[in-house]
């Protein structure tokens, strides 16, 4: 794991969205395509715009996968994350296919449906961002590090709820939903390449916890990308400000 500390927020999502950007090319001048995971999220806003920058990448020669979704939120709710793809991000690259989380379907089929998509070949890069908790999508702890499903359903912790209220995507706590569809750990970390885009102050003790050492638990889910082999983590100078110096 690489870990790059940017001075302000902006810089960290540029030089993550540069670094995307070159993974991206380099799948789809190497295999014809490119298949990759996003992220949602206030933490996300600065890379997307830098990752849409990119003239050079073809987009009708990728195929998109997203990390997770509330359960039973429509897609017109603000905090809906299809609603935040949608307007942030496919509408301006349009990918050559998409395959969104749907929170409104039952749940269990919902799961079967995106686990036979996501096998049909590998994934090239994950972007993904964690939590004020230390989630890894919405795996909030302690994580499920061993199931071997594609995309689980999972209750969201207080903390996690919390974050979500926060940020300004929901008008009160209870309005939170309590469960979502979210891609598991070890289909996360099967992908080539994971590009993790954290800034803010309010991340910087999850940040101590996931990457301060060398352990890995799952009361800390995020740490398990210490184990993967070409994870790159950016992170600005307020994410990164409890990190032991070295």
């Amino acid at each position: 794991m690489e870990i790059g500390i940017y001075k302000t927020c902006l810089e960290c999502g540029q030089e993550a969205g540069k670094k995307a950007a070159q993974i991206l090319k380099e799948a789809i001048a190497k295999n014809g395509t490119a298949t990759f995971i996003a992220a949602t999220g206030a933490s996300q806003f600065h890379f997307l715009q830098a990752l849409i920058a990119d003239s050079q990448i073809d987009w009708s020669k990728t195929r998109m996968f997203h990390l997770d979704e509330y359960i039973g939120l429509p897609e017109s709710h603000p905090a809906s994350f299809r609603k935040y793809l949608k307007e942030r991000f496919i509408s301006k690259v349009h990918p050559g296919e998409v395959n969104l989380v749907n929170g409104e379907a039952d749940s269990e089929a919902e799961c079967k449906r995106l686990q036979k998509l996501i096998s049909r070949e590998p994934i090239d890069v994950a972007f993904v961002g964690i939590g004020e908790n230390g989630h890894l999508a919405f795996n909030d702890p302690p994580a499920d590090f061993e199931t071997e499903d594609a995309f689980i359903v999972v209750e969201l912790d207080e903390k996690c709820r919390n974050q979500q209220l926060g940020e300004g995507w929901f008008k009160s706590f209870d309005e939170v939903p309590e469960k979502a569809i979210s891609m598991g750990i070890k289909q996360i970390m099967k992908a080539k390449h994971i590009i993790c885009t954290v800034p803010d102050a309010r991340k910087a003790e999850a940040v101590r916890d996931c990457f301060g050492d060398d352990k890995v638990s799952n009361l800390h889910p995020a740490s398990i990308l210490k184990q993967h082999p070409s994870c790159y983590v950016f992170l600005d100078a307020e994410s990164g400000s409890l990190l032991p110096k070295k």
